[in-house]
C-alpha cells in the first residue's frame, strides 16, 4: 500500500485536540494525537493478520506508525494458555514517533489468556475489549482465574467493553453455507471492523485484500468481508461504544514523496535487490530457513525477474557454501540466518576472509543461547560477529537502526563488500525484522553507484617481461584484491583456505608472509571508508547516550522526554561497528559520562572500554523485548544525576 504525502504547507492543520459531533449527531468523536492498540489472542486467532491489516489501513491514511508483533515460537501452542498468546501492537500518531509505544491505550483480548498476559501492561483508564464468549469456566481455569475478571471488580480501573465477538460473528454469517467452526474463524475480522470504526480507518483496502487472499474460496472471502462490515456496523449502532476517535494524518512528519508501510525484513530484501541492480551483479541467496530471517528468503524468491536466484539449502553450512561459491563466480552473494546459524557458518566465513571475496552475512538476531527465544529479539551476536572465527579473521559489521533503515543498511553493506572484497555482517534483529513503519520509496538517482570493475587480464610483469595475473596484487587505496570471474582467459588462479603468498596467491608457509597477510587483511578492514558519527547535542551536555541497532527508537524517544523535562543530554548512534567511525574516540572523550543501552549484557560497552579506555556505563536488558522509552528515560536520568 503506497500513499502520497504533500508538503506541510499544502496540508490542513488537523492536529488540534478537541471534541466534535459525528455527522448525524449519533455519536461523539474525539481527536487524539496518538494511540497505542494491542490485539491479543491465541496463535490461531489471526492476531498478526488483524494487526497487519489495521496497520495497512493506518499507513494508507497517512499516520506515522510503529509496530511490534509478538508471537510464540511454537507453530501451534496449546490453545487458551499463556504460552500460546500472540499479540500485535501498533502505535500511530499525527506526528513523528519512534517506538511501538510503552503502554497500550486499547487492548483487544480474544480470551482469558490474552487478557491475563497483557493487562499488566495497561495504564489505568485504558480501554479493554474482551470476547466474552471465550470466558468460560474451563478457559478461566487454564490460566489460573478462580473467578472471572469481568465480574470480580479487578478491571474496575479500566474502560471495559464486554462484547460477544464469536456470537455476533456467527450471527452475521448465518446466511453463508458455513459450519459454526468455519464462521467462528472470522471473529478477528469482526474485531478489525469494530476497531476500524472506532478510529475512522479506511476500509476499502482491507476488503480488497480479503477478496484477493481468498480468491480461490469466494464463499470464505465473502464471509470475511461480511464479518468485517458487521464489526464496523456494530460499532456504529451499539450503545456500548458512545465515542469514536480521530488521529489526523502526520503531514508534518514526512517530507513529500511516495510512501508505503514496510517491515525490516522486507526492506532488507528490497535493499539487496537494489544493491544488485546498482552493482550490475546477479543476486544469489544461499540460505536455510530460520526464525526470524526466513521472510527474506521468501521475499527474494519472488523476484527472479530482477536476476535474483535463491537456494534453500539442506542446512546452514550448505547455504553459506553455495553463497561463497556464487561470490567466486561474480555474483552479489548473500546468506541469511540468525545467531545459531552464524555459529554453523563460522568456518566458511573464515574461508571468505582468507579468499577475500565479497559476501553479505545477514544475521537477524534473536534471544539465545542455543535455540533460546526464537521469536523474541536480542542484540547478543555483536561479539560473535566480531570475533566468532578461528584465527585473525576480521570482517566489517554494520547495523540498521529502524525497519525502514534496513533498506539503506543493505546498500551500505553491499558497498563495503564489493569495494573492499570482504565479508560484511549486517546485524538486524527480531524487533526490526517483524516491526514496520512508513518508508519513503527512493528515486533511482538517490541510490549509490555500486558498479564493480572485474579483473580483465594480466596485472603484473615479471623480471623477464612476462605478463601474468596475480590474484592477490592489491589496490593501493582499498587493499582489495582483484575480483576475477572464473573462465576469463588469462586469469586462472588457485584459491583455498591455506595461507597464500602475497601477490601470487601460491600456497605459502613462510612465517613473515603469514604475518604480512594477517596484518594486511586487518588493515583493509581498518581502512574502510565510513562516515563520522554525528552527535545530537544542542546544549553541550556532559552526558552522552550511545546506541547501536534497534535501540535507536527507544533511546531517541527517551532523550526527547528528558529534554522536554529540562534535562541536558547528548545522543549518538552507531551504524558502523567494525570499523568504528574515525572520530568516535574524540567524541567519547568529550563527555563526562557515556551510557550504552543494549539488549545484551554489555557487548558494545566492552568494545568501547577496550578500544578507547572510556568508562562506558552499560544499561542492559535481555528479556526478549525492546526497551521502553520510559524505562530508558529513568535510567538516563539516574546517570545524569549520579
Amino acid at each position: 500500500m503506497t500513499s502520497q504525502v504533500s508538503s506541510p504547507a499544502e496540508q490542513a492543520d488537523e492536529n488540534a485536540a478537541g471534541r466534535q459531533r459525528r455527522p448525524g449527531g449519533a455519536k461523539d468523536v474525539r481527536r487524539l494525537n496518538r494511540v497505542i492498540i494491542r490485539f491479543a489472542g491465541d496463535s490461531g486467532d489471526g492476531m498478526q493478520l488483524t494487526g497487519d491489516r489495521f496497520t495497512s489501513e493506518t499507513a494508507s491514511f497517512g499516520n506515522d506508525l510503529s509496530t511490534l508483533p509478538n508471537f510464540p515460537a511454537e507453530i501451534r501452542a496449546p490453545a487458551g494458555t499463556l504460552p500460546g498468546v500472540s499479540s500485535f501492537q501498533l502505535h500511530f500518531a499525527d506526528h513523528d514517533i519512534l517506538t511501538p509505544g510503552d503502554a497500550p491505550n486499547v487492548l483487544v483480548a480474544m480470551n482469558p489468556a490474552a487478557l491475563k498476559a497483557n493487562v499488566g501492561d495497561l495504564p489505568r483508564g485504558a480501554e479493554i475489549i474482551v470476547n466474552t464468549d471465550e470466558f468460560t469456566k474451563r478457559a478461566l481455569a487454564k490460566v489460573g482465574y478462580a473467578d472471572s475478571p469481568l465480574d470480580d471488580g479487578s478491571l474496575d480501573g479500566y474502560q471495559l467493553h464486554p462484547v460477544p465477538l464469536t456470537t455476533l460473528t456467527v450471527e452475521a454469517l448465518k446466511e453463508f453455507d458455513l459450519s459454526r467452526k468455519e464462521a467462528e474463524r472470522s471473529k478477528n475480522m469482526f474485531a478489525l471492523g469494530l476497531l476500524s470504526w472506532m478510529y475512522h480507518r479506511p476500509t476499502e483496502a482491507t476488503e480488497k485484500f480479503l477478496t484477493s487472499k481468498f480468491a480461490k474460496k469466494p464463499d470464505i472471502a465473502a464471509a470475511n468481508v461480511a464479518a468485517f462490515r458487521a464489526g464496523w456496523n456494530f460499532g456504529e449502532t451499539t450503545e456500548d461504544f458512545a465515542v469514536s476517535y480521530e488521529v489526523a494524518p502526520a503531514a508534518r512528519a514526512f517530507p513529500p514523496g511516495d510512501y508505503r508501510n514496510i517491515s525490516g525484513n522486507l526492506a532488507l530484501a528490497y535493499g539487496l535487490i537494489a544493491a544488485s541492480r546498482q552493482a550490475d551483479l546477479p543476486l544469489f541467496l544461499g540460505s536455510y530457513p530460520i526464525t526470524p530471517a526466513s521472510d527474506i528468503l521468501h521475499e527474494l524468491s519472488k523476484h527472479k525477474n530482477f536476476g535474483v536466484r535463491t537456494f534453500q539449502a539442506e542446512d546452514e553450512i550448505a547455504g553459506i557454501g553455495a553463497a561463497l561459491g556464487a561470490a567466486f563466480g561474480g555474483s552479489l552473494a548473500v546468506t541469511t540466518t540468525s545467531g545459531p546459524g552464524v555459529a554453523l557458518k563460522s568456518e566458511t566465513i573464515g574461508l571468505a576472509v582468507s579468499l577475500e571475496l565479497p559476501l553479505l552475512v545477514i544475521d537477524i538476531q534473536r534471544g539465545g543461547p542455543s535455540t533460546g527465544l526464537p521469536t523474541k529479539t536480542e542484540q547478543a551476536d555483536l561479539l560473535q560477529a566480531m570475533y566468532g572465527r578461528n584465527g585473525e579473521a576480521p570482517v566489517a559489521v554494520v547495523a540498521p537502526r529502524t525497519p525502514a533503515d534496513c533498506f539503506d543498511a543493505a546498500l551500505e553493506a553491499a558497498r563495503i563488500a564489493v569495494t573492499y572484497r570482504t565479508p560484511v555482517f549486517l546485524l538486524s534483529d527480531g524487533y526490526l525484522a517483524n516491526g514496520s513503519e512508513p518508508w519513503r520509496i527512493p528515486d533511482l538517482d538517490e541510490l549509490p553507484d555500486l558498479q564493480v570493475q572485474f579483473a580483465q587480464g594480466p596485472n603484473h610483469t615479471l623480471e623477464d617481461g612476462t605478463e601474468v595475473f596475480w590474484p592477490y596484487k592489491r589496490d593501493p587505496r582499498t587493499l582489495a584484491r582483484p575480483w576475477a570471474v572464473p573462465g576469463t582467459p588469462g586469469l586462472e588462479h588457485r584459491i583455498g583456505g591455506i595461507e597464500k603468498q602475497d601477490g601470487t596467491g601460491n600456497i605459502s608457509y613462510d612465517p613473515a608472509n603469514h604475518d604480512l597477510m594477517v596484518r594486511t587483511r586487518q588493515a583493509k578492514i581498518d581502512g574502510i571508508d565510513v562516515p563520522d558519527i554525528e552527535v545530537d547535542d544542542p546544549d553541550g551536555a556532559p552526558t552522552l547516550v550511545l546506541g547501536w541497532g534497534s535501540t535507536y527508537g527507544p533511546i531517541t524517544a527517551a532523550v526527547r522526554r528528558l529534554r522536554a523535562a529540562g534535562e541536558s543530554i547528548a545522543q549518538a548512534h552507531l551504524r558502523h561497528l567494525n570499523p568504528f567511525p574515525a572520530n568516535l574516540g574524540e567524541v567519547l572523550k568529550g563527555y563526562d559520562k557515556v551510557v550504552v543501552p543494549e539488549m545484551n549484557l554489555g557487548q558494545l560497552a566492552t568494545l568501547i572500554r577496550a578500544k578507547y579506555l572510556v568508562d562506558a556505563r552499560s544499561f542492559n536488558q535481555v528479556n526478549g523485548m525492546p526497551f521502553k522509552a520510559e524505562q530508558l528515560a529513568t535510567a538516563l536520568k539516574e546517570a545524569i544525576d549520579d
